[in-house]
């Protein structure tokens, strides 16, 4: 059976920014964020509460068909 999955992608802290991924990443795992970074999960308690990469934010938005607020959508 498999996972429920809500949207098409997944929320990552790295690099000091809550980054968005198609897949999945385990604990040192490297991936690509939808912003095109090559990222490493943080697991950190505080990894959390970083900013939001825009770029990131912005692609997640598009893959799941929902329009930016127009207060977060980049210049």
């Amino acid at each position: 059976m498999a996972m429920f999955q809500p949207h098409p992608f997944h929320w990552v802290p790295a690099g000091g920014q809550r980054h968005a991924t198609r897949t999945r990443l385990e604990s040192g795992e490297v991936g690509t964020a939808l912003c095109g970074e090559s990222i490493t999960p943080d697991r950190s308690e505080i990894a959390w509460f970083w900013a939001t990469c825009g770029s990131c934010n912005v692609a997640a938005h598009e893959l799941a068909g929902v329009p930016m607020p127009s207060r977060w959508a980049e210049s």
